[in-house]
């Protein structure tokens, strides 16, 4: 019997831990199933001819909001080229409505509600004893809507999993090169946010721990570059989340990075003075505040401080070794354009590494589904069903706020404009101003929808500084050339960059010195002085940007992209006096390198 699981990811780098998680669980009981994943980037001609060559007699898929449609679309296609295939279905987007869904898709013999591996062990152990004329049919699998006799039946739930039963789902983790790797510790949610899906599951259960650190362990040695826990609020449990973190802080490759969904005000003091004993990118935290709005909060069933979360947002920024993602939803129920403004002045005052604005999904099964009418809230029918308007806010307002999370995308999520971005806050009332700004002339100009370069970017930021008169652009320019180097090393300089002609012997010198006598470059020791020229950048500004000072004069500046600061990805940056050495002053570099003058 070949039993074949489908999985249509979002992106390339995605894996889908669900059918891992089932393909292990089945196994573990004898039951053999293949794995076959996909994006909805590729074509689908070429899905159709890798589903039809596999030839499976029973095809499981997973259905999330951002591959449902696709989905549906090429199943419908499937059907018809595999005509004897049976069709199964499982996964949040279709669990809560799984009638309508079978009505609606013909193709499909069922669909598999909740918590998977119990039920789709029993539905392959099925198939395979189906071939021993020795079953009594799928009717009898408890967690299913399927067809039967021409008609539509739900067969009773099934109880929750105890989490030790699962089977730790990877291998050969050459299958998953280049990929972001999920894992799993805990099930359900401790809240109810009305828009969440969790908030449906009270019933949160853990893994027990000396699972979870085998497991670990295990990540730790194959030098995984990245592991996302998917628990829904990972410190939930003090206890459970403090083992965790202890381990992989003294169990640390110095290379696995590790990323968690937080509740900021849960964490303790003991809980953030471990974290700040970890090393710089061990690990990531994702904060969601949502709102600011005290009203809006209470109304989605919050139970959250932003006080709280900010003065723990700060704690662990004084550590300065972990990235924090604190993500906003724009969409919410009493929360209108001015009130989004300010939450969002409040979050982006916190400088997290990431500000992600999100916008209100209108989930099926959800509070948030229910209450929709009463907010006059308008959603889009088609997957991702995102608000259109609210009794708060407006379509246009929406549209404003587009544009304004794509311009905090490139300009300050990509963490490569970040001295340029911090100056032209200045010239703003607030970072929001700023950011609604450039999104008017993107649309004025027709910029938006193109997809530019990173060097076009900063073109664009230029045009606008230059016309609105705002600035002095000599001084953004330098700032510019700063942030680009500072990521970098061009190969071909900008075209608003200086000539660097006048200062060619100079740098040459310098690098002869490091050859010879290498402080600053001593990772590069054994090349020779044109070789680490090519390797490093020296440049010399005009404005002491290092120093954080708009004074004029000469300030060379050393990018060693040999190392990096683990969170912003910059080149290690410092002063550079020509004649005598390296300045007292430098990113990533000791003072102890100074060289003797």
């Amino acid at each position: 019997m070949k039993i074949l699981l489908m999985a249509v990811n979002a992106k390339y780098i995605h894996s889908n831990l669900a059918v891992y998680s089932l393909q292990s669980y089945a196994a573990r009981h004898g039951i053999r199933a293949e794995i076959a994943e996909y994006t909805i980037n590729q074509q689908k001609d070429e899905i159709l001819r890798g589903v039809y060559r596999q030839k499976p007699e029973v095809l499981c898929v997973s259905c999330y909001i951002w591959n449902i449609s696709f989905v549906e679309d090429i199943m419908g296609d499937i059907r018809k080229i595999l005509p004897e295939t049976d069709i199964w279905v499982g996964g949040p987007e279709v669990s809560y409505d799984a009638e309508a869904f079978l009505e609606r898709c013909p193709w499909a013999c069922g669909v598999m509600c909740g918590e998977g591996e119990e039920t789709f062990l029993e539905l392959a152990s099925y198939y395979e004893k189906r071939t021993e004329k020795e079953s009594s049919g799928p009717a009898a699998i408890r967690g299913l809507v399927c067809r039967q006799e021409g008609q539509i039946v739900r067969t009773p739930s099934r109880p929750i999993m105890d989490m030790d039963r699962l089977v730790f789902p990877y291998g050969d983790m050459a299958l998953f090169s280049h990929k972001i790797i999920y894992y799993e510790s805990s099930r359900g949610c401790p809240f109810s946010c009305s828009y969440c899906l969790s908030s449906i599951d009270k019933k949160l259960r853990f893994r027990s721990l000396d699972l979870v650190l085998d497991e670990l362990q295990f990540f730790l040695d194959e030098k995984v570059p990245q592991v996302k826990f998917v628990d829904r609020t990972f410190n939930c449990k003090k206890e459970h989340a403090m083992a965790i973190w202890i381990y992989i802080r003294d169990h640390d490759n110095g290379v696995t990075n590790f990323h968690f969904e937080i509740a900021a005000d849960l964490l303790t003091e003991e809980e953030i003075s471990l974290i700040a004993s970890m090393r710089p990118g061990l690990i990531q935290l994702e904060i969601g505040v949502q709102s600011t709005n005290e009203r809006t909060i209470r109304e989605i069933r919050r139970k959250t401080s932003f006080d709280k979360i900010a003065e723990t947002v700060r704690k662990v920024q004084k550590g300065g070794n972990v990235h924090q993602h604190l993500d906003l939803i724009a969409g919410l129920p009493y929360e209108d354009y001015e009130s989004f403004r300010r939450s969002f002045g409040q979050v982006y005052s916190l400088r997290p590494q990431q500000l992600q604005l999100g916008f209100l999904k209108v989930l099926k099964g959800s509070y948030m589904h229910e209450m929709a009418e009463a907010y006059g809230c308008a959603y889009q029918e088609a997957e991702p069903y995102e608000v259109l308007k609210t009794n708060w806010i407006s379509y246009g307002d929406v549209l404003r706020l587009k544009g304004v999370e794509e311009m905090v995308e490139v300009y300050y999520n990509s963490g490569q404009f970040i001295r340029t971005v911090k100056a032209m806050e200045e010239l703003f009332p607030d970072a929001f101003s700023m950011y609604e700004a450039l999104a008017d002339f993107y649309d004025e100009k027709g910029y938006q929808g193109i997809s530019h370069t990173r060097i076009r970017r900063y073109e664009i930021l230029l045009e606008y500084l230059e016309e609105r008169q705002q600035a002095d652009t000599e001084y953004f320019r330098e700032l510019m050339l700063f942030d680009l180097y500072a990521r970098e090393n061009l190969k071909t300089r900008p075209s608003w960059a200086c000539d660097m002609a006048p200062y060619k012997k100079r740098l040459q010198a310098f690098y002869r010195e490091e050859e010879e006598n290498p402080v600053l470059l001593a990772d590069y020791k054994g090349y020779q002085a044109r070789q680490t020229m090519k390797m490093t950048h020296l440049e010399v500004f005009h404005y002491d940007i290092l120093g954080g000072e708009k004074k004029r004069g000469e300030f060379p500046v050393l990018f060693d992209y040999r190392r990096r600061n683990p969170l912003t990805y910059d080149a290690a940056i410092c002063a550079v006096n020509l004649e005598s050495g390296i300045d007292c002053q430098g990113e990533n570099y000791d003072k102890k390198d100074k060289r003797d003058t």
